[in-house]
């Protein structure tokens, strides 16, 4: 086989885009926690202000950190994503591959 003949699935490139708006949520996930649980909480525990009963920095960095990544998670899927067969397309046009 040569090189010539090959042609790269175009659902390579939508996995790409996937692949690259959930690794930039993954990072902005981890500098959101560490901003707000080394940011605040690296005070003396007499200084600590509370939200909801706990320290700020777990609320913020734990609590509030979740939901706002569970819906940036939840708008990436919608906006980013898109249904795509997994099925090559050599299996739809002849017939079954063995």
């Amino acid at each position: 086989m040569t090189t010539g003949d090959f042609k790269e699935d175009p659902r390579f490139a939508q996995c790409s885009k996937e692949t690259i708006v959930m690794v930039v949520l993954l990072i902005a996930n981890i500098l959101w926690w560490f901003g707000f649980a080394y940011g605040l909480g690296s005070r003396p525990v007499e200084q600590y202000s509370y939200v909801l009963g706990l320290p700020a920095w777990f609320f913020y960095s734990c609590v509030l950190g979740y939901v706002v990544f569970s819906l940036a998670s939840y708008l990436a899927v919608r906006f980013f994503f898109k249904d795509i067969p997994l099925d090559s397309a050599e299996t739809k046009k002849g017939g079954e591959q063995k």
